[in-house]
């Protein structure tokens, strides 16, 4: 894992890759700190971080498009793969490194907390706190990247693919309002949602008889509980939805001044997740 380490890091440093990635975080988070802390005077930098959160939907995409897909295109991955490397190893040093380039800007912004108790009040606490919770959520969208560059061979289609993803939940706190409350309305966003689930179950492991049964399972307990206990289903969709939004937990930080560890768990939980996921994904196509 070391090894892989070592080469990714590497590479986002030859291709340029992670200077300009690292100019471009640090570049915004002087404006916004410029503007909200220094001229406005904020004394908290988390109105900086709230302002970046928006930032990395740009950076993140960029940075991990490549991490899969230009291995998958120029077949470079056959090397990785035919290696005696574990895939998951391979996977997580390929994350490391890209969490160790997002980390550099962040590690750099841990100073503006400090320039603003040098020019008055401060609140490094919530400061750090608020950092750290950001750090994880680009973790977060860093994983989501990454998996979505390993299910493509083309960079444009996992960048646009993890812009969208990283769209839609910053978006999503505004959009669970438009999702029915209805019981039945409930019921067939549930429906939806575990067929969309089993077919990323059947996409990573090629297996249509799995796919099958639990979509049939899904089904048999879904309705199963909607003719027993309707009431169960009443604005149930909106609120399983209203939890989806993970940037809540920063906001919990950042707006709040609230220590959320069970938000950190979810944030450290998400990325456990969707690392198995690339794991998985390059396991299909390693064994296909």
């Amino acid at each position: 894992m070391a090894a892989v380490y070592r080469r990714e890091l590497k590479s986002y440093f030859q291709s340029m890759t992670g200077y300009v990635f690292i100019a471009f975080m640090v570049l915004f988070i002087g404006i916004y700190f410029m503007a909200y802390n220094m001229m406005s005077g904020y004394p908290y930098f988390s109105y900086t971080l709230s302002g970046m959160v928006t930032i990395i939907m740009i950076g993140i995409p960029v940075l991990t498009m490549r991490s899969f897909a230009d291995d998958r295109k120029t077949k470079t991955d056959q090397l990785l793969l035919t290696s005696p490397v574990s895939v998951g190893k391979i996977v997580l040093g390929k994350y490391l490194s890209m969490v160790t380039v997002f980390a550099v800007p962040v590690i750099l912004s841990c100073l503006c907390p400090l320039i603003i108790k040098m020019n008055g009040t401060a609140h490094l606490k919530a400061d750090y706190a608020a950092i750290l919770a950001f750090f994880l959520l680009g973790c977060v969208y860093i994983a989501i990247g990454m998996f979505i560059s390993s299910l493509t061979e083309s960079q444009i289609i996992a960048a646009v693919g993890t812009f969208g993803i990283i769209l839609l939940l910053l978006l999503w706190p505004n959009l669970v309002g438009f999702l029915p409350t209805t019981a039945l309305g409930s019921l067939i966003g549930f429906f939806l949602l575990w067929s969309l689930a089993v077919l990323i179950v059947n996409r990573i492991t090629s297996h249509t008889g799995l796919a099958v049964i639990l979509e049939a399972v899904g089904i048999i307990v879904m309705v199963g509980l909607y003719l027993i206990k309707k009431g169960l289903f009443d604005r149930a969709l909106t609120n399983v939805m209203e939890k989806v939004a993970i940037t809540g937990v920063f906001q919990n930080f950042a707006t709040h001044y609230i220590f959320d560890l069970g938000g950190l768990v979810t944030y450290i939980s998400i990325i456990f997740l969707l690392v198995f996921l690339t794991v998985q994904s390059i396991e299909k196509r390693r064994w296909s």
